[in-house]
């Protein structure tokens, strides 16, 4: 008769955990959604318009720039060479030299046909002088030169003017610088035309031009 213990490992059996940290825990599950960031699509959703806006100013600036326009007249230089007032009939004689810049702001050929400059005292024409023709580049510069040259231009309707001005010693004058020709544009050729008045005023005793004040006419 057999009295010895049985061995344990007979009797099968699950452990129990020491402690709760021990026991299976169930995994949990994530869902993770991409982040979407609403300053990124205000910033694609401008592009289109910033885009539309530069291609608006690209496009002005364009029709600025190959716009045609007149050419600039400026008088740079007007010296009195002689004058002389005689008496009887009541007439002026002058000789008067003249430098006209013509300026071309274009990005075409100016051809000019004439550069005319006349001389006026108080309204009254008494003359003029007419350059010959001529070519200025795409934003180029051309110095015309002209000299007007009276003898006896009578002033018969300003003549109680001319000699108070005598008496001062002093005569104002009015020169008008103009000019005429054409753009090459393409295969076209626009007129174009500018005009310059010039306020001279020319001392009698010495013979110089005290004060010239010119404008776009």
């Amino acid at each position: 008769m057999t009295t010895g213990k049985q061995s344990s490992s007979t009797y099968p059996y699950n452990p129990l955990p020491s402690t709760p940290q021990q026991q299976q825990q169930q995994p949990d599950f994530y869902v993770i959604l991409p982040y979407y960031s609403g300053h990124r699509r205000r910033r694609h959703s401008c592009r289109p318009y910033i885009s539309f806006t530069i291609s608006i100013l690209l496009i002005f600036l364009s029709l600025y720039f190959l716009f045609p326009s007149d050419p600039n007249i400026k008088l740079t230089n007007l010296h009195l060479n002689s004058l002389k007032i005689n008496s009887s009939p009541i007439s002026i004689d002058f000789v008067l030299s003249a430098r006209i810049k013509v300026r071309n702001p274009d990005v075409y050929s100016l051809h000019y046909k004439s550069v005319n400059v006349s001389v006026e005292y108080r309204g009254e024409h008494l003359g003029f002088v007419t350059s010959d023709y001529g070519t200025v580049k795409a934003f180029g510069a051309s110095y015309v030169d002209a000299m007007i040259v009276l003898n006896g231009a009578e002033v018969v309707t300003q003549a109680v003017f001319l000699v108070a001005d005598l008496i001062r010693g002093s005569i104002p004058f009015t020169t008008s610088s103009e000019i005429s020709g054409s753009l090459g544009v393409l295969f076209f050729d626009l007129p174009i035309s500018a005009k310059l008045s010039c306020e001279v005023v020319m001392n009698i005793h010495n013979q110089t031009i005290e004060r010239q004040d010119c404008y776009p006419a």
